[in-house]
């Protein structure tokens, strides 16, 4: 399972997260509207950032793509750095289930490669094993604080399953909801 497939939309190309990402993971970690967003309590040092880049695309169980943009900067050509990073994880092939999860730099948000990003992840996890996970549910958390996400899940066919209240820090202090959502597979639209 460890590696995974590249995977390619107009927008976005989906990669297992490499060595070289390490720079923009720890970037991403430093924003605070980020870590507020996603529930992120945790302190990380750069050294578990670097060693988590090395070697997390070996891992069991999982698939860490890093977002790349397809779209040519100024001078034509499309770079390959990481903008944001998905994540397929908690692969259970006997209930055929996984969740994910999902966070883009804060300069690359509401461009869209968000939304490409978890279309192609549902591709790949509902295509039949011999393309993709052949997944049955495909689920995921959303803090109430970030409406804008939970509109784009719902948008892409995610179901609001149930509330976990008070279950996350709200950034400020206090607590939030937290939605499960989640897609099964006869729901899920390869055309939306």
């Amino acid at each position: 399972m460890a590696r995974g497939p590249v995977l390619t939309g107009e927008l976005v190309q989906l990669r297992p997260v490499e060595e070289r990402d390490a720079e923009r993971m720890w970037e991403s970690l430093q924003d605070a509207e980020s870590n507020r967003l996603t529930g992120t309590t945790r302190t990380f040092t750069r050294e578990e950032i670097d060693e988590w880049a090395r070697t997390v695309s070996d891992r069991e169980g999982r698939y860490d793509f890093a977002m790349t943009s397809l779209m040519p900067g100024e001078d034509g050509s499309v770079c390959d750095e990481m903008i944001g990073e998905i994540v397929v994880n908690e692969i259970d092939p006997v209930t055929r289930s996984a969740n994910m999860r999902l966070i883009s730099l804060p300069q690359y948000r509401g461009r869209g490669y968000g939304r490409e990003a978890i279309a192609l992840v549902l591709d790949f996890v509902f295509a039949p094993p011999a393309q993709g996970l052949g997944l049955h549910r495909f689920s995921l958390d959303v803090l109430a604080i970030n409406p804008r996400a939970k509109m784009l899940y719902e948008s892409l066919g995610f179901v609001q399953e149930g509330v976990l209240r008070d279950a996350a820090p709200d950034g400020e202090g206090g607590f939030c909801d937290v939605y499960v959502m989640s897609i099964l597979e006869d729901e899920y639209d390869p055309q939306r």
